[in-house]
């Protein structure tokens, strides 16, 4: 799912000299679309990600940023600072076809943005419903929108199809865009945040939320990039790594548009996947157990990175617990601002910059109730329990180009798990059986957790939906 990447500037903070023209820090947040542990160079060195890597060693590594499982649900919690089994966004994603979205009662990162004057914009996919326009982007606090409600389509075309059926999903604003038919969505995405930053008042603080398609499935990708990796034979592993490579270069169009435009000194970078790889779809996790879909740590524990003058410490991994609801109080606080009392977030300010420790000792992974994903599953200190439907697949899967097998995993589909993560990162040892007064705990803490469920957001399709009754757009207004 996307990348995030955060620029902060230095006065909010009190640290890096203040930019040209604002005092408070330009902020991009690059959302990955399922890119996987093994799926970066700072991971993997067989990863071409240049532009990625050097961000990352000069900057902060998280090693321990915890997101959702799957696309919605992350993305609930970064725009609202909420875990999304209190949203009603815990039960897999919101479908096209169905009247899905996050209520209007949830205030979004960029409305608390723009109280404090900045300028919003977001290049990308949203995800969070769209029935109706007020779901939509420029109804929740961002001053443009160009991108993709769905959570899938072509990367050329631009089409989701919907069984048999489906449409054109691309806007600008709120206008369909039919005329890119044939043009990469990285190279469109890219091109239109350039164009935001060169267009930028200076005065004004910027808010650039770009959360690419890259590296979702359809395995699509422009033939130079996956010729990159010519030594790589599978086909399916080689267009994966194509589109890191891609969204890659991306990135760094962003990023010298930035340098160019004199904005780049006063700007945080927080970088981040939306869940683990997909591992039917060539994304790799290794070593970590499971990938997307799942609430092993495959699925739910992903790369992550800040970087910006603003740090005072930087060039080193932290292993600071940081989960994905963070990012709304932690850009709030870097934007000299503070988020509303009672939400799920905790700012994460000082453990970026200055490495402190961090406020988290805890978090909820998911707790869903409908079948047949029933689950619950959360992590105290370095405990972690999972009850119920874990997620398929399950195993450890090395990339299909390293040698060595895949090894079988002989666990039920549904089960009780206890971990100790510190020692067993990659939960080979459940401990339930051998640590009963632990387990009795960790139990007692996740049904306090289920008291709070809040009913899963989960209509059925609606045929008003349909793009045919729209000219041929996935296209608000039926709700």
């Amino acid at each position: 799912m996307l990348r995030v990447v955060l620029l902060m500037g230095a006065l909010a903070v009190g640290s890096a000299q203040p930019g040209k023209n604002t005092t408070k820090p330009h902020i991009v947040f690059i959302v990955a679309d399922d890119l996987g542990w093994n799926d970066v160079g700072w991971h993997n060195p067989d990863v071409k990600t240049p532009v990625l890597d050097q961000l990352a060693h000069k900057g902060v590594i998280f090693n321990q940023s915890y997101v959702n499982y799957v696309c919605t649900p992350s993305r609930t919690a970064f725009m609202t600072g909420y875990f999304p089994y209190h949203v009603g966004s815990q039960h897999l994603v919101f479908r096209p076809d169905t009247p899905s979205a996050i209520p209007s009662n949830f205030t979004f990162l960029p409305q608390k943005l723009k109280e404090l004057g900045y300028s919003t914009h977001m290049v990308g996919k949203w995800h969070l419903g769209f029935c109706n326009w007020k779901y939509t982007p420029t109804y929740r606090g961002f001053d443009s929108y160009y991108g993709y409600y769905c959570g899938a389509e072509d990367y050329y075309t631009h089409f989701r199809s919907n069984n048999k059926e489906g449409g054109i999903d691309f806007h600008d604003n709120k206008d369909p865009v039919t005329d890119q038919n044939g043009t990469y969505s990285a190279y469109l995405f890219s091109g239109r945040a350039v164009d935001i930053v060169n267009k930028h008042d200076q005065n004004i603080p910027l808010f650039l939320y770009l959360p690419f398609q890259n590296v979702h499935a359809p395995l699509e990708v422009p033939k130079r990039f996956e010729d990159m990796y010519i030594n790589v034979q599978d086909e399916n592993r080689r267009k994966l790594l194509g589109m890191v490579s891609a969204l890659d270069e991306a990135v760094g169009n962003v990023t010298m548009a930035m340098k160019k435009m004199g904005l780049w000194d006063n700007t945080l970078v927080i970088f981040t996947t939306d869940n683990g790889g997909m591992i039917i779809q060539s994304g790799n996790n290794y070593p970590l157990r499971g990938g997307k879909t799942t609430l092993w740590e495959g699925g739910t524990r992903g790369v992550a990175f800040a970087h910006g003058k603003m740090l005072q410490k930087t060039g080193y991994t932290n292993n600071e617990m940081i989960h994905a609801v963070d990012w709304f109080p932690t850009i709030l606080a870097a934007a000299g601002g503070t988020a509303d009392p009672g939400i799920d977030g905790v700012s994460q300010l000082d453990t970026i910059v200055s490495g402190k420790p961090s406020p988290r000792t805890e978090f909820v992974y998911n707790i869903d109730n409908i079948f047949p994903t029933i689950q619950g599953a959360i992590r105290v200190g370095d405990y972690k329990l999972i009850e119920g439907f874990a997620g398929l697949p399950d195993g450890w899967y090395p990339p299909p180009n390293m040698t060595g097998s895949r090894p079988d995993n002989k666990d039920p589909i549904s089960g009780t798990w206890l971990f100790n993560l510190k020692d067993d990162p990659t939960e080979h040892h459940n401990l339930a059986d051998t640590m009963p007064d632990k387990l009795k705990e960790m139990r007692a803490k996740l049904d306090g957790y289920r008291k709070t469920l809040v009913p899963a957001i989960n209509p059925k399709a609606d045929p008003k939906s349909d793009p045919k009754n729209w000219g041929g757009v996935w296209s608000p207004g039926w709700c």
